[in-house]
């Protein structure tokens, strides 16, 4: 049932891609017209030609997904967490499981918390 909170919200992570994609393209355009005109003498550009920038210096300068390692980064941070992960005893992994077990999780979806707290996360005072 609390998976159903996370659905509800799926549809607005493609709107917000595109919100930014264009936020971005808009201040290229501007920049590009506004700045390097003056400075540099350039000819003014378009709209669809200042995505054409973004998406060119993507290219070159970016990274595509998946081309990072995988979920943990780089291939050697990836061997650093399966080292942590196989020097715990079981019952270090398996709290490790209890508490990270929903994590990370969007900040719209339903942690399965209800404010409560766990055993050892008294405060020290």
């Amino acid at each position: 049932m609390k998976d159903q909170s996370c659905r509800k919200f799926r549809f607005l992570i493609p709107l917000i891609v595109l919100a930014v994609l264009a936020i971005l393209t808009f201040a290229v355009y501007e920049l590009w017209n506004h700045v390097l005109t003056d400075v540099l003498g350039v000819k003014l550009i378009t709209y669809w030609q200042a995505l054409g920038l973004l998406v060119l210096a993507r290219i070159l300068f970016g990274t595509f997904p998946g081309r990072r390692g995988g979920p943990f980064g780089p291939p050697w941070r990836r061997h650093m967490m399966t080292e942590g992960w196989q020097s715990l005893t079981p019952e270090q992994r398996e709290e490790m499981r209890r508490r990270f077990g929903v994590w990370p999780r969007p900040p719209w979806c339903d942690s399965g918390h209800s404010g409560e707290k766990l055993p050892d996360d008294t405060a020290k005072t």
